[in-house]
């Protein structure tokens, strides 16, 4: 049997049903029951059935029995998961939806087995880990994530790509002397039985610079680390706009002071003051509207600071200096094709909070 399937965590999931259709198999072929045992515990494991068990459906199949399955058991019928048990578990959930089965079956006097199939089998429940959220959204704010949504996705099926090719998008983001490795960094690969790997949880290094990036389908526009020390008010941030960002543009993309450039980033503070809203205003570019409380919505975060920043964790930095270079290199190292890829994940997103009434998406 090991010749014919490959001892793998693959294959040690069968059901009762598939290894008794592999006890007639080998029966069939003229195989004792020892020599069958044998085999299923090489490539089942502690999962294999005893040898008794092969033993009793050798004997069965060898006195002519075709029908694998089990045979019907007389007795009372189940009453565990009845109605009466059922509403008891509702009520006993409608106060807290954390509690335990252990607690379910205090309050009910059922037993803990069969508070979980009537949570499992009857109501169809799964107890579920509450995720991270930016923000707990309220029904306003959700609505204006909707109708921010519609009126993108309207606008984008007005105009197609014209419409995403014109857009330029910005956000600030602190890149630190030492950014830790994710978890799915720092998987490798190791021997089925082998425990998993260990590393110690570590902060974030002290040292770390603001970096202001702005991009568009076709790359990054502007790269710029505010040196340290210095505060983002709006003023600087209209700085930034006038001497760095405008100038690049017309050196990197000139077309689009032709064609009219739609500007995007956030609602914070420094980006809707009046001061930076009178200088797009002048320079004629069309601002587009950016809900509160979604950075699920907005293309750096959700895309090219984490892309970028995979580049970067896991290595140490001494000085500002190497913070900028590597930020640089890592941006650099970005496939050209990453950047489509944004706007096409932010159609997306925008799409499915569009549809899933304003909730946050992933």
């Amino acid at each position: 049997m090991a010749g014919i399937i490959e001892s793998s965590p693959a294959h040690q999931n069968f059901s009762r049903y598939d290894i008794r259709v592999i006890i007639k198999f080998f029966v069939i072929l003229g195989k004792d029951a020892s020599c069958i045992h044998k085999d299923l515990v090489t490539v089942l494991r502690e999962n294999a059935p005893s040898i008794q068990t092969v033993r009793k459906w050798v004997k069965a199949v060898s006195e002519g029995r075709d029908d694998m399955e089990d045979e019907p058991r007389p007795g009372r019928p189940v009453t565990a998961c009845g109605d009466a048990n059922i509403s008891k578990v509702l009520v006993s959930l409608s106060d807290d939806r954390r509690k335990t089965c252990e607690e379910i079956s205090t309050e009910t006097s059922m037993s803990r087995t069969s508070v979980f199939r009537v949570l499992t089998n009857k109501l169809n429940n799964k107890k579920k880990f509450s995720k991270w959220v930016p923000h707990l959204l309220t029904d306003e704010q959700k609505e204006s994530r909707v109708n921010f949504s519609r009126n993108f996705l309207r606008r984008f099926q007005t105009e197609q790509n014209d419409f995403l090719g014109r857009i330029i998008t910005g956000d600030e983001t602190w890149v630190y002397s030492w950014d830790p490795e994710t978890k799915r960094q720092s998987a490798e690969w190791r021997d089925f039985d082998e425990p998993r790997p260990e590393k110690v949880r570590r902060k974030q290094g002290a040292l770390k610079v603001m970096h202001m990036i702005f991009f568009d389908m076709n790359g990054v526009i502007l790269r710029w680390p505010v040196p340290i020390g210095t505060t983002i008010n709006a003023q600087y941030y209209k700085k930034v706009l006038q001497d760095k960002l405008r100038p690049a543009i017309r050196k990197k993309r000139s077309g689009l002071l032709e064609s009219g450039i739609l500007f995007h980033h956030d609602n914070a503070p420094v980006h809707t003051a009046r001061a930076v809203t009178d200088v797009l205003a002048g320079y004629k570019w069309e601002l587009l509207e950016h809900p509160r409380y979604s950075p699920d919505l907005a293309p750096c975060d959700f895309h090219l600071f984490p892309k970028m920043k995979e580049h970067l964790r896991g290595q140490r930095f001494e000085t500002e200096e190497d913070i900028i270079q590597a930020t640089k290199v890592a941006i650099k190292n970005l496939d050209k094709c990453s950047y489509v890829t944004a706007f096409k994940d932010w159609l997306q997103r925008i799409e499915k909070c569009a549809n899933n009434g304003g909730c946050y998406v992933e």
